[in-house]
């Protein structure tokens, strides 16, 4: 059982964090960054920290992976601070984890929240017991060109500051992964959305619930076999959530990462599957198949799988926090969230 760190509430002071790339600091992308802080301020009343390192730019934060760390673990053991939210992900936060003191974020749960290459550091906090939350990031979901999306903010609501259950996660009505370049001049220039398809029932049926744990299926990769990589015993039961990044991975890449997922018998512990909505829903179809492919091959072909959820490389997206009890509805084609995300 992961310990659950209290609600944010209007007034929390939040850090911020480069704990992977470090254009949060770079003079022409600094606008990108001050325009997610002040949202944070004016749509959720938040005061924003910046950690000490976290702005010093990209030439620094790639040379200077201890420093990452020492803003994260300052981060925790601030008492003032009541969550931590990240600048943006990258592709190195692996880096951090001889510099982890994981006691540290253990003794001081907080909320701590980013996606991508922070699927590493959420492993940090799994190890060392603490929920945290696969969800927006400051340069991008906060940043977003003219307003925050509502789907986005609505999740951000029920999830960081409200200690009631989630419940139901509709899928979002629309969506989009255009890169508009991060010029200030484009900053009042909306994204092209699109109608989004909804949830894609892949296989299973019935109601299935189970722990979440997941998250960027190729960040994944680089801490299988390392001291962070949980047990099979924690996949036990789970609700596994698995999302691709912008760099558009090959279909048969699929395949070959969820037969390792099989080879270590992760699949045939979990009661359910989740696949977030593919970027820029790039192999959309291809990607269906190289998960059924897998599947039949291990004869788990009444393993319930939701397919194209708003989470990860996709915005708007909803938030999910690790451990917490979630529910596949194969007949509804439905997806929630059982329980309360903080305390």
């Amino acid at each position: 059982m992961l310990i659950k760190p209290q609600k944010l509430q209007p007034g929390d002071k939040v850090a911020t964090i480069s704990p992977s790339w470090g254009g949060a600091g770079d003079a022409e992308l600094r606008w990108r960054y001050d325009q997610g802080v002040k949202r944070l301020e004016e749509v959720f009343d938040i005061e924003v920290v910046p950690m000490p390192n976290s702005l010093k730019g990209t030439e620094f934060v790639d040379e200077n992976p201890q420093a990452r760390a020492e803003d994260l673990m300052m981060a925790f053991q601030d008492n003032s601070i009541k969550g931590i939210i990240t600048n943006i992900g990258g592709d190195d936060s692996i880096r951090l984890l001889p510099y982890i003191d994981f006691n540290v974020i253990r003794n001081n749960p907080k909320v701590f929240m980013g996606y991508s290459d922070v699927t590493i550091s959420h492993l940090f906090c799994y190890k060392a017991g603490l929920s945290s939350f696969y969800g927006p990031a400051i340069m991008t979901d906060f940043a977003e060109n003219v307003e925050m999306h509502p789907y986005t903010v609505d999740m951000i609501n029920r999830t960081l500051f409200s200690n009631e259950a989630i419940g139901t996660i509709p899928p979002a009505e629309e969506w989009t992964s255009e890169f508009l370049p991060w010029e200030e001049g484009n900053k009042h220039q909306r994204r092209t959305f699109h109608p989004n398809a909804g949830y894609e029932v892949l296989q299973g049926e019935g109601k299935v619930h189970g722990h979440l744990l997941g998250g960027c299926i190729e960040v994944l990769e680089f801490a299988k076999a390392t001291e962070i990589w949980p047990s099979l015993e924690d996949w036990k039961g789970s609700i596994l959530f698995f999302e691709t990044s912008e760099v558009k991975t090959q279909p048969e890449m699929i395949t070959y990462y969820l037969r390792n997922y099989a080879a270590q018998g992760i699949l045939q512990k979990a009661n359910g599957i989740i696949f977030g909505k593919p970027y820029d829903d790039m192999y959309y179809e291809e990607y269906k198949q190289e998960i059924k492919k897998v599947m039949k091959e291990n004869s788990l072909e009444h393993l319930p799988i939701l397919y194209n959820v708003s989470f990860g490389h996709t915005e708007p997206k909803c938030i999910l926090p690790y451990g917490a009890d979630a529910e596949i509805d194969c007949e509804n084609k439905t997806f929630a969230t059982l329980e309360n995300g903080v305390t």
